[in-house]
């Protein structure tokens, strides 16, 4: 009988803890976070993910990839996406389109860009007037790689209609098979890509593009003005989440790193994943804290009106909520 008590009471026990552990998971906010891809580069949001900051702060992420900032703003306006992670540019395109829903950056995430120059022969001393006469593998117009890498050229005197030839008719994603088969003598890379192509043997990272643009707000975390308004805990839940997702990344070691954000790459080794993070955290990648400064906003801007695709200068104060993200730096 009392053996007959004890397992009574053990089977109570078990169904409690069973229980209370799916209370626990339906008092979660569920967030859809929408992505413009899925990348390495973004390692502080995957960490924040992995090591359970989300759900510390009481959020359930559902994590989408959008393919591309059109796909992440589309979804975001429709209300597919509660929450967008994408160029900052995006909101300005919106803005300047007169769209009566305004995305809202809210938390900068990388500070730099994350893409690469490969050459297909290994490049002792470049410099980007070697591109002269060449032809390159760039991105869509109006995206921020494809800006970054004409910004740059300009900025060492190299006229981007009449100097080199920039193919920009490949789809995002198939650029380093392109380059592989032959087409190009340069290709623009992004992680795991670049890495990809030199343990193939099929080009050489020669150049970053982050290093030489320096500091720009290459993505951000956005959300339309009224979903923010109506859900200021939401964000600034968010926001704290990110944030220590970006302590995690400036206090650890690129091994550390990859061992946490390991199950969103499992198609990736280790050893190169470590590669990878390597890569970005020596050229300072992430930002130390959420906070999209005025400076940076404008910095983007006078990039989007060098190329040629900024019809009108947007407001700062409207397009920038600094709020959630200087209340997590400081706590």
């Amino acid at each position: 009988m009392k053996k007959f008590i004890s397992l009574l009471l053990i089977s109570i026990l078990t169904v409690s803890v069973l229980c209370n552990c799916g209370s626990k998971k339906s008092d979660l906010t569920k967030v859809t976070l929408n992505e413009v891809a899925h990348s390495i580069f973004y390692a502080p949001m995957y960490v924040a993910i992995e090591d359970g900051y989300f759900e510390k702060e009481g959020i359930e992420i559902n994590l989408v990839n959008g393919s591309g900032a059109d796909n992440v703003m589309t979804a975001l306006i429709s209300g597919d996406a509660d929450i967008g992670f994408m160029g900052p540019e995006s909101t300005i395109y919106v803005y300047n389109e007169g769209s009566s829903k305004l995305a809202v950056n809210f938390a900068q995430l990388t500070q730099r860009a994350g893409n690469f120059l490969v050459s297909r022969e290994p490049v002792d001393d470049f410099k980007w007037e070697d591109l002269k006469g060449s032809t390159v593998i760039g991105g869509r117009a109006g995206g921020m790689p494809q800006m970054i890498f004409e910004y740059i050229l300009k900025q060492n005197n190299i006229d981007i209609e009449n100097d080199l030839t920039i193919i920009q008719n490949i789809d995002f994603g198939i650029t380093a098979e392109a380059f592989a088969s032959g087409t190009g003598d340069y290709t623009v890379e992004f992680e795991p890509f670049a890495t990809s192509l030199e343990e193939h043997g099929s080009g050489y990272v020669i150049a970053s593009l982050g290093v030489d643009s320096g500091y720009v707000p290459y993505t951000c975390f956005s959300a339309l003005e009224s979903y923010i308004e109506k859900n200021p805990d939401t964000i600034e839940s968010f926001t704290r989440a990110i944030q220590k997702g970006l302590d995690y990344v400036n206090r650890h070691t690129s091994e550390e790193i990859a061992t946490i954000i390991q199950p969103q790459f499992a198609e990736t080794d280790y050893e190169t994943l470590v590669t990878i993070v390597e890569r970005y955290r020596q050229q300072d990648t992430w930002k130390t804290d959420c906070v999209f400064e005025e400076d940076s906003f404008e910095l983007l801007q006078d990039i989007l009106d060098e190329a040629g695709q900024l019809s009108q200068r947007a407001d700062y104060e409207t397009l920038v909520n600094t709020e959630f993200a200087k209340k997590v730096k400081s706590e």
